[in-house]
C-alpha cells in the first residue's frame, strides 16, 4: 500500500486527528482539540507517533479506549 493511501486510510478511521508521516519517516498524529483535566488523567496525549502505519493505528486505538470512541466537541 502507498504511503498516500496509509494516510487517507488513518485520516478517514481517525477523524478527531491529524496524520502525517515525517521526513525521517516517522508516523505521527495530533488531536484537533485540546485535551480536557479528565482526558489528560486517563492518560491521553495530545500528539503521538510510531515506527509505522500499523503502530500508529494501535496508539490511536488505545488513546480511543482511553476517551471514549466519539471524542467530544469543544464547548
Amino acid at each position: 500500500m502507498t504511503f498516500d493511501r496509509h494516510l487517507a486510510e488513518i485520516a478517514r478511521e481517525f477523524p478527531h486527528w491529524t496524520i502525517w508521516r515525517s521526513d525521517a519517516g516517522r508516523w505521527w498524529a495530533t488531536r484537533h482539540h485540546p485535551l480536557n483535566a479528565e482526558q489528560r488523567d486517563a492518560g491521553c496525549a495530545m500528539t503521538i507517533d510510531a515506527d509505522d502505519p500499523e503502530g500508529l493505528r494501535d496508539q490511536l486505538r488505545d488513546q480511543q479506549r482511553r476517551t471514549g470512541p466519539v471524542e467530544p466537541e469543544p464547548p
